[in-house]
């Protein structure tokens, strides 16, 4: 076997690991990821109409999902919206189940830096499609989440200041975990 075939197996392994570590302490579980998930990870949907909801540490808005989710294994299924605003963490983790599709919100930035792209490391597991700037600087786009594998990738949002040449940065970096249904579905 090849030694990146190998690095790729023990990152996915230790990715769905630590998405399963999560599980045992109900509500308050998504908490030990840094309280950077609500909605799925409590085990509990919440309707997006009813707008962010704010995370367990009273910060900032993080994740809401519309449809069912498996409440014993706290990934959020069918619909997730990921929405981040001026001063969260540049880090997430999501867990979802296979065919969900993730709405990525990026909120205008304060500092004088655009967001630019999505890029994600794995596309075959999770495919960053929909990309656009709104006008006021919020960004928006569509993850589609694989409909039958399991996996892990990095979704990461570059951002640069625009009359400043080189590269966009990361600066956003959302880890998706794709966790299939338990087999006695």
């Amino acid at each position: 076997m090849r030694w990146w075939a190998v690095g790729w197996t023990v990152a996915v392994v230790v990715v769905l690991a630590g998405c399963g570590a999560s599980q045992g302490g109900g509500p308050a579980g998504g908490a030990s990821q840094g309280g950077n998930s609500a909605g799925p990870s409590a085990g509990t949907p919440t309707p997006t109409s009813a707008g962010p909801s704010a995370g367990p540490t009273g910060g900032s808005p993080s994740v809401s999902a519309t449809a069912p989710s498996a409440s014993a294994q706290s990934c959020a299924a069918g619909h997730a919206e990921v929405t981040v605003s001026p001063g969260d963490a540049v880090e997430r983790r999501l867990c979802v189940r296979p065919g969900t599709v993730v709405s990525l919100v990026l909120r205008p930035r304060t500092d004088d830096k655009r967001w630019t792209a999505v890029r994600s490391s794995a596309p075959v597991f999770v495919l960053a499609s929909g990309w656009r700037v709104d006008p006021e600087g919020t960004a928006r786009a569509s993850l589609r989440c694989a409909g039958t594998r399991a996996g892990a990738a990095e979704v990461t949002a570059l951002a640069k200041a625009p009359d400043v040449a080189g590269a966009a940065r990361v600066a956003f970096t959302l880890h998706v975990s794709v966790v299939p249904y338990p087999a006695g579905r």
